[in-house]
């Protein structure tokens, strides 16, 4: 096999899990756990220990269980599994916890079936909804609807004539608004498109017809009013308990700036150390520079003094950026943590920027025309590109060099050649670097792309339960020949590449992990199809990618993803061996307890 950064550094992480010993801890455990499945997932195959002890939030001992019962002290508690699975706890390499947690204010709208269903629970919305805040609901289909389109600007003034209204499709990539609400942002038929997006218009004329597309409906979505107070606040803890619900110790923000008050959000939780899960944030950035601003904001206020590598590379961000650190106030924030991780403030950590280079399945920017165009669409189609190569281009001079990861989003061939391209001539121009780019998505990779994607050390994070809501609407639109050959996972396990699976909540419903396993095992339609059969792994692989794999993408493997002598005490407890079912049945395994540095954060009552 040839050799490369990624496998070899990948190589290095599983042959260090590999090699690992119990270590006996320096003073007595907190706990000790024991009579169940204690799946380590730190082998290359799977490898169970019969016994854990954690000591001061750290695993400090595992082995066989005569050997951890010498760490018992008076105060140790002994905790019997009967028969049930710990592992390491999930980590989401892709979500948007913070977005999430406002729409979940909204009105819901997934499962909607046709129009007259999204105005009904849109007009419900409106009691629900604060004087002064937009009426927003979320997670329609147009495809899926019977008309086969988005609302129109007369639909939605339907819901109110004198309110704003806006809703926003499960992909958040398009959605629709009201006549009150494009006069409040002053938005007509004068207005002009932005690169990257576009806002329809009525048949034989200019005036807006209420649906958006991409980087319009980002910019319109950026405006909505702040959340503050009581609503800032259940933005987050509500969206903390759902994810700890699902077996997440740590949570993922990979957007921050989709909302103006976003950092403000993200400023209010650690002042108030709402938190109980780590929380990783990408920063946001478009055209119109949302989320460039976003990254200041956020490295200038908390951006620390200290000295580990992250914090140096935030310091490196504030200087190209011209903006100034407090390092005062950072240093107040900071939390002691039992891995001493300074990148971390109040479970908050700045690891990344995100950009997003085409769009959903609709809209995704490929080298050759869609097979069946997408509704609305005529001609020779082929998606969108979102941003030019010399924003990407200069984004990457900025951040290849640093700790400051960057994500691109990216469904088509043509996204991911720009991605690739960006890589090389950073490469050319600094040199190669363990930066781990992310291909957020990656969905449709040639072979080419795949061996280039390899040898730059670049993770793709698959949304693979997407295979299942949206698999069909990918074949149809983009044809069998591509596909099947999707989220090519069984590929790169192959080659010793690592990737990994993530829900893009609110994209998928709920930020559910055990699904996006069961998915990425059986690729499997409601109807049966399946999509890309040789594509599929096995169930260990596939936990893998939402543990140890997941810990090394977001470059904190030394300290997550497995459970070693030193690691976190993240868990969680499963109600069955995910290895040991039927593995069309992973998705319906209970998450029973999540544990975060030894204390429990979620227990199923």
């Amino acid at each position: 096999m040839k050799k490369n950064v990624s496998s070899v550094l990948f190589g290095a992480l599983l042959l260090s899990a590999t090699a690992f010993t119990a270590q006996a801890a320096g003073g007595k455990a907190d706990a000790i756990y024991f009579g169940g499945d204690i799946l380590t997932m730190a082998t290359t195959d799977p490898s169970y220990a019969e016994a854990l002890a954690v000591e001061d939030g750290k695993i400090a001992f595992t082995g066989s269980r005569d050997e951890a019962l010498k760490l018992k002290g008076d105060a140790t508690k002994l905790i019997d599994l009967k028969g049930r699975t710990l592992l390491p706890g999930f980590i989401d390499t892709h979500g948007h916890m913070v977005y999430f947690g406002k729409n979940m204010i909204d009105a819901d709208l997934f499962g909607t079936t046709e129009m007259t269903e999204v105005i009904t629970r849109m007009k419900a919305q409106v009691d629900k909804t604060p004087d002064g805040a937009w009426i927003v609901g979320f997670g329609y289909m147009a495809r899926k609807l019977k008309e086969g389109r988005h609302p129109t600007v007369e639909e939605l003034d339907l819901v109110s004539a004198d309110r704003p209204v806006m809703v926003v499709d499960s992909s958040g990539h398009l959605g629709a608004g009201n006549t009150a609400l494009f006069s409040l942002l002053g938005l007509s038929a004068t207005t002009p498109d932005p690169e990257g997006g576009s806002f329809m218009r009525k048949t034989g004329s200019s005036e807006l017809a209420g649906p958006m597309e991409e980087t319009a409906l980002f910019a319109v979505r950026a405006k909505r009013p702040a959340f503050t107070g009581e609503l800032a606040d259940r933005a987050v803890t509500g969206a903390v308990e759902l994810w700890a619900s699902y077996g997440q110790t740590t949570a993922m923000e990979c957007g921050l700036g989709l909302g103006d008050d976003d950092i403000d959000i993200v400023k209010n939780a650690i002042d108030k150390k709402l938190l109980k899960i780590d929380l990783y944030v990408c920063a946001k950035d478009t055209v119109a520079g949302t989320a460039i601003d976003a990254g200041r904001a956020v490295a200038a206020e908390y951006a620390t003094a200290e000295t580990s590598d992250d914090a140096v590379a935030r310091q490196d961000l504030i200087a190209a950026q011209g903006t100034s650190a407090p390092g005062d106030t950072a240093r107040k924030l900071l939390q002691a943590r039992p891995d001493l991780d300074k990148r971390y403030i109040n479970r908050v950590r700045l690891g990344g920027v995100k950009f997003w280079l085409d769009g959903s399945t609709d809209t995704a920017w490929f080298t050759e025309p869609y097979t069946n165009n997408p509704p609305g669409k005529t001609g020779s189609y082929s998606g969108f590109q979102q941003i030019s190569d010399e924003v990407l281009d200069a984004a990457f001079d900025t951040f290849w060099t640093s700790d400051i990861q960057i994500n691109m989003h990216m469904n088509g061939d043509a996204a991911v050649e720009q991605a690739l391209r960006a890589i090389e001539k950073a490469v050319v121009k600094h040199g190669m670097r363990d930066h781990r780019p992310v291909f957020v998505h990656g969905t449709y990779m040639r072979a080419d792309q795949i061996d280039r994607a390899q040898k730059y050390g670049a993770i793709p994070s698959y949304l693979t339960s997407g295979m299942i809501s949206g698999g069909a609407g990918a074949l149809f639109l983009w044809g069998g020949e591509r596909g099947n050959k999707v989220m090519a996972t069984h590929t790169l396990e192959k080659r010793g590449m690592p990737f990994t699976f993530s829900h893009d909540a609110p994209v998928t419903p709920q930020p559910w992990i055990l699904p996006l396993v069961d998915a990425g095992v059986n690729r499997a339609l409601p109807d049966g199809t399946v999509i890309g059969e040789k594509e599929r792994v096995s169930p260990y692989v596939a936990l893998k990618a939402v543990t140890s794999y997941a810990a090394f993408q977001i470059r904190e493997e030394k300290t997550k993803g497995t459970l070693e002598p030193g690691k976190l005490a993240d868990f969680v407890i499963l109600e069955q061996n995910p290895l040991k079912v039927d593995p069309h049945s992973i998705k319906d395994i209970k998450v029973l307890e999540t544990i975060k540095e030894g204390t429990t954060v979620f227990v199923r009552e």
